[in-house]
């Protein structure tokens, strides 16, 4: 957690059902620290434990959305023991991949303003979310395979789900920069915004309104399709819609379809 001395690697704000999160570390272009994971995660849980908050906004301060790790927090100094000391394996079971399955695991839609460079875990941390815009300056690299690494965070994963495999493999071996214009029309990333903060929130605003429940079953299996058959996931949609068929945002939908007039949903 921040010292009292410390300034927050994280900023939260709460802007009506909408939660803002900031990754405050510009100078390091947002690059994660562990202790940057801690209050990340501490943000999520405070959005997650206040009921009227049904959106939310990821971005970063400064020039960058998020570098990946913070690579001086890998010891490589000199002398004994350093292959287990600079090992990574540790810091993605730890703080990584932590990240990515709360991201994903959130009870609502989560949005990403890419205001700047997204590279590394930080390219995996947009792809985590469910919907990103980017503003027109940012990009996008895998720049793993620069440092001898595969991507993290999901990125192995997410990057065939967005891309398909041979945009894929070229990005991840390469580590070639993946501009925003480009990452829209390749389907990386919903949209290219001049104030992606702004476009971001005035989505995070809409969705809001919008059944909440709903909204992450329809995540769920959208991010699981390809993990069953046709058959078993017309199944899973059907025990998805008759658990939805019990909530207060169902009964209300429908009844002011039929009462011609606009649904009121409270995200139960």
């Amino acid at each position: 957690m921040t010292q009292p001395d410390q300034e927050a690697s994280v900023l939260y704000e709460e802007r009506g059902a909408v939660a803002l999160l900031t990754l405050n570390r510009a100078a390091a272009l947002n690059s994660f620290t562990r202790r940057m994971h801690q209050e990340l995660w501490a943000a999520l849980d405070q959005a997650e434990a206040n009921p009227s908050i049904r959106a939310l906004v990821i971005t970063g301060a400064g020039r960058g959305f998020c570098a990946g790790a913070d690579l001086s927090e890998f010891d490589f100094a000199p002398g004994p023991d350093l292959i287990e000391r600079a090992n990574p394996g540790p810091v993605i079971e730890q703080a990584f991949n932590p990240t990515a399955r709360k991201l994903q695991g959130l009870r609502m839609p989560v949005i990403a303003a890419v205001n700047g460079v997204a590279a590394g875990a930080g390219a995996s941390l947009a792809m985590c979310c469910d919907i990103a815009i980017a503003a027109p300056n940012a990009s996008f690299i895998q720049a793993f395979s620069k440092i001898g690494l595969i991507p993290d965070a999901g990125g192995s994963w997410l990057l065939v789900e967005r891309l398909g495999m041979a945009r894929a493999m070229a990005l991840a071996l390469t580590g070639d920069k993946l501009g925003a214009a480009q990452a829209k029309e390749w389907g990386l990333i919903w949209d290219v915004a001049d104030d992606c903060l702004a476009a971001a929130l005035s989505l995070a605003e809409r969705l809001a309104t919008m059944p909440t429940q709903a909204l992450v079953q329809t995540r769920h299996l959208l991010r699981e399709a390809g993990t069953r058959s046709f058959s078993a996931h017309l199944d899973a949609e059907r025990d998805a819609q008759s658990a939805l068929g019990r909530t207060h945002d169902y009964i209300e939908g429908v009844s002011a379809f039929l009462q011609k007039r606009p649904a009121v949903f409270k995200g139960q």
